[in-house]
């Protein structure tokens, strides 16, 4: 779990982010992990898919969720909006304020559903066509 700040509190949260351009949700897994955690996972299964509008009007936010194996530590920065890294119980993240409910749903689905291949997540990334002219 990692702690950072939301409307001048600190919360819990998992790390989260974007794909970026040319990158696939795998390598996004990945990436956002060791930026935000400090830890390399290697992605073994999909959780979850889940979608939350924090507030009447508001974006809908979708969350792919991944569980991970971890590989190491890296020792380097995190990212600047990121206070901490921790590895907590179950008792103590339910203890503390979350930055969303998606917190605690992907949390009690990773005891209550079976995982999902990561074979059904297609990680491949198609490029764009040439245009010609």
């Amino acid at each position: 779990m990692v702690k950072e700040w939301q409307d001048g509190q600190t919360v819990l949260n998992q790390p989260a982010g974007h794909v970026e351009n040319n990158e696939s949700v795998i390598e996004a897994v990945i990436r956002e992990a060791k930026e935000e955690s400090g830890w390399i996972v290697k992605p073994i299964g999909l959780l979850g898919m889940y979608a939350l509008t924090p507030f009447e009007g508001a974006d809908t936010y979708h969350r792919l969720c991944f569980l991970c194996e971890v590989i190491s530590d890296t020792h380097e920065p995190l990212d600047k909006d990121i206070i901490s890294s921790h590895w907590l119980t179950y008792e103590e993240i339910m203890a503390l304020p979350h930055r969303s409910p998606l917190i605690k749903a992907c949390i009690e689905d990773s005891f209550n559903n079976p995982i999902i291949s990561l074979s059904f997540v297609s990680d491949q990334f198609l490029q764009p066509k040439k245009v010609i002219q």
